[in-house]
């Protein structure tokens, strides 16, 4: 969908200046000087309505504006639906991804355009930090794709990785060892002795693709009121978590779960 091209009082073609701002992973504390800065410098924000299911997610952007930028209109797009559980996962996405594009540059084209006090500015509110499993940027892409001349800057923020590990206490390396970063969809891929933390599991992959005797160190809602956290081997909490899990998302409706898994026991003391 090709769209018109938005102009500048001499037709030539405006750049819209965005912000991508990462607010963290659930507590208004984790917002930045940084970011609060660049939050007030902005006229619009916009947001993705997922729903009545995830209301809260919508309620603390709500919440994070009216704190620190009352002055910026939000301006929510409803999101549009995709399938769950596809054959073709990445096509499925890659679809999901441009239709939200579409969606959201109508809603720049309108809250952007100059006006008579000069060219306006907008941001987007992003969970944890843009450059970690989050879509906003390749988003910004597409909208690129679509004609729009953009200019984008990005305000980093604190991901669920440092929340977890920050709540649990702990490194998130052990001395010399790697660590992979990975989704509940690809855990089973990872090499065999491997530490990993893992994000965007919909179901359970520890109970498939992880050790009896691994560490799960686990947390859900992280820096919210909601935040519940969990650690033992998965061989001796594993069925109870996922349990656990299941009982969260009917309460609320949504969860945001992360967990970190290692051997057992392991310290940085005689490495």
């Amino acid at each position: 969908m090709q769209k018109p091209t938005v102009t500048d009082a001499n037709d030539a073609p405006a750049v819209l200046g965005i912000d991508v701002i990462g607010i963290g992973a659930g507590s208004p504390a984790h917002v930045t000087v940084e970011a609060i800065e660049a939050l007030q410098n902005v006229d619009v924000v916009f947001a993705l309505d997922k729903g009545e299911a995830k209301a809260d997610l919508l309620d603390a952007r709500r919440v994070i504006l009216d704190a620190h930028a009352p002055h910026v209109e939000l301006v929510v797009v409803s999101d549009p639906p995709r399938d769950r559980a596809p054959a073709d996962y990445a096509g499925v996405v890659r679809d999901w991804h441009r239709a939200r594009a579409e969606l959201l540059y109508d809603a720049m084209t309108r809250s952007l355009a100059p006006s008579e006090g000069g060219a306006r500015r907008g941001a987007f509110l992003v969970w944890g930090d843009p450059s970690l499993y989050d879509s906003t940027l390749r988003i910004l892409d597409r909208i690129r794709g679509l004609g729009a001349e953009l200019e984008v800057r990005v305000i980093p923020g604190i991901t669920a990785v440092q929340a977890l590990t920050a709540a649990h206490a702990t490194t998130l390396n052990r001395i010399g060892r790697p660590v992979l970063v990975t989704t509940g969809r690809r855990l089973g891929e990872r090499p065999a002795g491997t530490d990993a933390v893992v994000m965007l599991d919909g179901a359970a992959a520890w109970l498939e693709h992880a050790d009896a005797d691994e560490e799960i160190l686990w947390g859900a809602y992280l820096g919210t009121p909601m935040e519940v956290l969990r650690r033992g081997r998965v061989g001796e909490i594993g069925g109870e978590l996922a349990t656990l899990k299941a009982e969260l998302r009917a309460e609320h409706g949504w969860i945001m779960d992360i967990y970190l898994l290692r051997p057992a026991g392991t310290t940085d003391a005689g490495e």
